[in-house]
């Protein structure tokens, strides 16, 4: 599977996330059930699947102002457990739009760009290929829906079917 063909996967299963999520009460959605410094409940892990897909391909690949930035909602917020407040429409309007940023770029990846290293914004001395840090991103969102996907389980909701396989064409 390349990277297109994988992100391709990725916008259908957030398809049904987002809809499954747009079922879900808001105060499930915001309940603390985590504990750590980052997040506490699903709208935290939202937010973070979203801003780790934002910083790398905007910060780091292409050297621009995230998409963050454009969302007056959400520009002023540190990345902590603060979401639980926040409409989910919010979170998901953000996601969309770095969603249609990602597309946009990988409409116009080549193989040269591909294996072009990129140094860190935040640690130069470390240097990775673009196609290292895409797929980092793509896995990462795979792991955290996985967990958004537990936590529904835990407050009686059952979540929708994420798997590749249920995306998969039929032979």
């Amino acid at each position: 599977m390349n990277i297109p063909d994988m992100y391709s996967y990725l916008v259908r299963a957030r398809r049904e996330l987002w809809g499954a999520l747009e079922a879900v009460p808001d105060e499930v959605l915001a309940r603390p059930l985590l504990g750590g410094e980052r997040f506490h409940c699903i709208k935290d892990l939202l937010f973070h699947i979203t801003v780790v897909e934002d910083s790398w391909l905007h910060e780091d690949i292409e050297q621009n102002e995230p998409v963050l930035m454009r969302m007056p909602a959400l520009k002023d917020t540190t990345g902590g457990p603060e979401y639980a407040g926040f409409p989910l429409s919010t979170l998901l309007d953000y996601w969309r739009t770095v969603e249609q940023s990602t597309l946009g770029y990988l409409d116009t990846l080549t193989d040269g760009e591909l294996e072009r290293a990129v140094r860190l914004h935040d640690a130069p001395e470390q240097c990775y290929t673009v196609r290292g840090l895409l797929w980092h991103v793509m896995l990462h969102e795979v792991r955290h829906t996985a967990q958004i996907a537990v936590l529904l389980r835990t407050q009686g909701i059952k979540p929708p079917a994420l798997d590749l396989l249920w995306f998969l064409p039929n032979c």
